[in-house]
């Protein structure tokens, strides 16, 4: 079964208010709208217009959200380079909400409702503040990432990793997510760690995801050691000593990607050793070693989860097929989510454009989204299922798929193989 992830969209939340506060970017002007058609329609009819929006501009960073929008548009191109979905090209309009609110709504309201597209696919939002909006009008958002709580709320829209919840307007189940601790007994189960370290900024978002983990830790039997940095004046030196005064297997963060990094620099300098420094998907990328390149003690430590195959597992057909696409460029698991997403819309398409009629409808790619029928997108997700359950569940045996940095051979899968690397855990409640 799908894992569920709290840890993303806890994290890039606390990112979101430790860069400005409040994101207060704007969409770019219509000029930036992309058609992103390769090969023009063989004879099939008009093409099949999707969108994705991503906040590519954010506070966060240039590249932070790009991904998921890549990997789709990368699978877009090959798909019509091959005739598209029963000879009709699949138009593909980007549109960058700048990470604030008011410029996804406007994404929203021109490719929704002036533009009129079939889907939305693989949205990577900052501020997902038009999700009611596509919901009302009955858009499918295929494959999205959950940064925040739209796809734990509303109907008609999909994540990329699934959910349980009612989807009813309001998150989760009275207003409340939850998330396993499989993560932590995996490291305990296979890693023998017994101790976990936990570090975060004495700042309001930093310190209740930090909260949130070492919940998880302790309900897993660990020995929680919490290290909480000035965010204004960080001592990550100290931090680092005292990490190596106690001892620590593990060690997951709340910081920003400046403060991981100087975290692991300041591991080195003080000698500190760990079984493993966990991060999430998001950093789950191909440019660790330019990243992390002051610290390569800590840099060879690093593991991380998710709930989708390794984009360097080369020994899988649909991984080398989605590597052979990006041609060569940077890699990351957000990218391999974000072609997933498209390959999950253009299967919903084939199976439309199979019903009598063969019409590919809003309705049509809804309706094969909200099935029963769990979905793995060729065996690149842990299999993906939408219920909607009245009660939260109180366990659930979840998988994940691991990873561990290593220089040269790059990122090398660990716990075998995700579909049976699994575990019945709690699920703990937390507040979005």
């Amino acid at each position: 079964m799908r894992r569920p992830v709290p840890a993303v969209e806890a994290l890039l939340a606390f990112l979101v208010l430790t860069t400005l506060g409040v994101a207060c970017g704007s969409r770019l002007p219509e000029s930036d709208f992309e058609r992103r058609g390769t090969a023009p329609a063989p004879s099939g009819g008009a093409p099949l217009r999707v969108g994705i929006i991503a906040s590519a501009t954010s506070p966060v960073g240039g590249s932070a959200f790009t991904g998921p929008r890549d990997g789709a548009k990368a699978y877009f191109e090959r798909l019509n380079a091959r005739g598209g979905v029963d000879g009709r090209e699949v138009e593909v309009l980007t549109c960058d909400d700048g990470g604030s609110g008011v410029g996804n709504s406007d994404c929203v309201r021109e490719l929704v409702e002036e533009r009129g597209v079939v889907a939305l696919v693989a949205t990577a939002s900052l501020d997902y503040a038009g999700a009611s909006r596509v919901s009302r009008a009955g858009v499918p958002d295929v494959g999205g990432q959950p940064i925040g709580a739209a796809y734990e709320t509303y109907p008609h829209l999909y994540g990329i990793y699934g959910s349980l919840a009612p989807r009813n307007g309001e998150p989760g189940w009275d207003g409340e997510l939850y998330g396993g601790t499989e993560v932590y007994r995996y490291f305990k189960r296979e890693q023998g760690a017994r101790t976990a370290a936990v570090v975060s900024y004495n700042q309001a978002a930093s310190a209740s995801y930090a909260r949130l983990v070492t919940r998880g830790l302790r309900a897993e039997g660990y020995e929680v050691v919490t290290e909480q940095l000035d965010f204004v004046l960080p001592n990550f030196r100290a931090a680092a000593a005292d990490l190596r005064e106690q001892g620590a297997d593990l060690v997951f963060d709340a910081l920003d990607t400046h403060g991981n990094a100087k975290l692991c620099e300041a591991m080195d300098e003080a000698g500190v050793e760990v079984t493993a420094k966990v991060t999430n998907v998001q950093n789950w990328t191909s440019a660790v070693a330019e990243d992390y390149k002051n610290a390569p003690r800590c840099r060879n430590a690093l593991w991380a989860t998710g709930s989708s195959r390794n984009h360097e597992d080369t020994g899988h057909p649909a991984v080398r097929d989605f590597r052979a696409a990006m041609k060569g460029r940077e890699l990351s698991q957000w990218q391999l989510e974000g072609w997933a997403a498209a390959m999950w819309f253009t299967d919903a398409a084939r199976a439309c454009a199979g019903e009598d009629g063969g019409d590919v409808t809003r309705a049509c790619v809804d309706r094969f989204m909200d099935r029963d029928q769990p979905y793995s997108a060729r065996g690149l997700l842990i299999p993906v299922t939408f219920e909607h359950l009245d009660e939260p569940p109180e366990r659930r045996r979840t998988c994940l798929s691991v990873a561990r940095w290593r220089d040269g051979p790059g990122w090398t899968t660990r716990g075998g193989d995700m579909n049976e690397n699994c575990f019945d855990v709690p699920q703990l409640p937390y507040q979005p």
